[in-house]
């Protein structure tokens, strides 16, 4: 059996000897060819050497051929900030006056050329063992990047707005979706980060039904989907199931084996878990290798994919994502190779602000990074303007998780879920993007 035919038969819930594998190597895919982000996102021939690459090194069972969630924002409007080691950043909103574009992409459109000329390219060669994934932005984080983060206080002052908004971005969805389709992806995977910093209520009052409808018509063109999130999306895993994807993929936020009693129940495959940053970016090959042999032993292997837990930081070592493959692929030998192993000690120190005697509130986010997370982009963008219209009165500082020193942070103060907010100190938001007046409020308490 193919790593293609494997990922297909799992997805479609058939029983197999075998657990897939699928990095999800997106910008990082352009680190193994010595590319940088911008370069892997919109040059062509750098992006197929790139997969190429990942083809060749980590031996997938699938991959995406893209992990960019601002490609189909770019094309209704969007403006972007490139990085040298993440994909771009949505910068401006063109639905700010509730403005609802009226495009909808064609293949000639922004950089689908780019996806559908390395797709034509890879299909022939790794896509016949290699099951080839179009990822897709979601309905809900597409509508966020229109928006921005008034339509988290849209779902409170203009519920009708945030229907019509999301009505319009499961049509770009549906359309993107066929462009893929007819160009002979083998799994269209919807991608929606934002997901988990709603409540199950707001998802089923504002966005249930556009999702059921997005892998309904997946569904219909008779090709297996994904719905990838990331964040602590606990609360939603069960409302996401009733939306009928194939497969659900989550990352290290959420308890594996609780989320797969849930999918279990509903017949959809889970994917995920392995942690990005402190056991595939600063981790060692033991690590990874233990994390997934533990992963393994802890739920059944029907329905189960195993990948990291979102798109792959640029600078993660191509050595640990190895041993990840070799924990899926000869699972007994690495379990004798690590079975006395123990973690070194992270010596990291860090010293927490005396938040009793502080002047003025310290508004701290944690994040994995603002700046490649849609997730956490938002949660600081919320921490950005509320910091703003206080002026100096109020200090903000931002700790991402690719940095060793905001692990050691993290783990001191018991940040449990990302992106959280904290307030001198006290957590006030986990995984829930505050409203501005929510936010500001929060902040207040606080004033001297």
């Amino acid at each position: 059996m193919t790593g293609k035919e494997l990922v297909i038969k799992t997805l479609r819930h058939e029983t197999c000897d075998a657990i897939p594998w699928i990095p999800f190597a997106g910008v990082h895919a352009g680190r193994l060819a010595e590319y940088g982000a911008k370069e892997v996102l919109t040059d062509p021939d750098k992006l197929i050497e790139s997969l190429h690459a990942v083809h060749k090194l980590y031996q997938p069972d699938g991959m995406p051929v893209v992990f960019d969630l601002q490609i189909e924002a770019e094309i209704l409007g969007c403006d972007l900030l490139w990085a040298d080691k993440a994909p771009a950043s949505v910068v401006s909103h063109p639905s700010q006056d509730k403005t609802i574009p009226a495009i909808i992409p064609s293949g000639e459109d922004g950089r689908l050329p780019l996806v559908l000329t390395a797709l034509t390219e890879l299909k022939p060669t790794i896509g016949q063992d290699t099951a080839l994934f179009g990822l897709i932005c979601g309905p809900f984080t597409l509508a966020s990047h229109l928006r921005g983060n008034e339509l988290f206080m849209d779902m409170f002052d203009d519920p009708a707005f945030v229907r019509k908004l999301m009505t319009y971005t499961s049509r770009v969805v549906k359309a993107v979706a066929d462009i893929y389709i007819e160009a002979g992806f083998d799994v269209i995977a919807i991608v929606d980060p934002l997901v988990s910093q709603i409540s199950p209520g707001h998802f089923n009052e504002f966005f249930a039904n556009s999702f059921t409808e997005v892998f309904t018509h997946i569904r219909n063109k008779e090709v297996p989907s994904g719905f990838f999130v990331c964040g602590n999306a606990t609360r939603n895993i069960e409302v996401m199931c009733k939306t009928s994807p194939d497969a659900i993929f989550v990352d290290e936020n959420i308890d594996m084996a609780a989320a797969k009693a849930i999918t279990d129940t509903y017949d959809i495959t889970i994917g995920g878990n392995i942690p990005l940053t402190n056991v595939m970016l600063h981790g060692t090959q033991q690590e990874n290798m233990k994390y997934v042999v533990e992963l393994i032993d802890t739920v059944s292997r029907h329905n189960l994919c195993i990948a990291p837990g979102c798109d792959m930081p640029y600078d993660i070592p191509p050595e640990n994502t190895i041993a990840v493959q070799q924990a899926i692929r000869k699972t007994e030998s690495v379990r004798e190779m690590i079975r006395n192993y123990e973690a070194p000690a992270d010596d990291t120190l860090v010293e927490l602000p005396d938040y009793a005697a502080l002047k003025k509130p310290l508004i701290e986010v944690f994040t994995l990074d603002s700046a490649t997370c849609a997730a956490c982009t938002y949660m600081m963008g919320a921490a950005t303007k509320c910091r703003d219209s206080f002026g100096d009165k109020v200090d903000l500082v931002e700790y991402k998780f690719t940095e060793k020193e905001s692990i050691a942070r993290v783990r001191k103060m018991g940040v449990k879920h990302l992106p959280s907010i904290y307030i001198n100190g006290e957590l006030k938001f986990s995984s829930i993007i505050p409203s501005h007046k929510e936010l500001c409020e929060a902040v207040e308490a606080y004033l001297q």
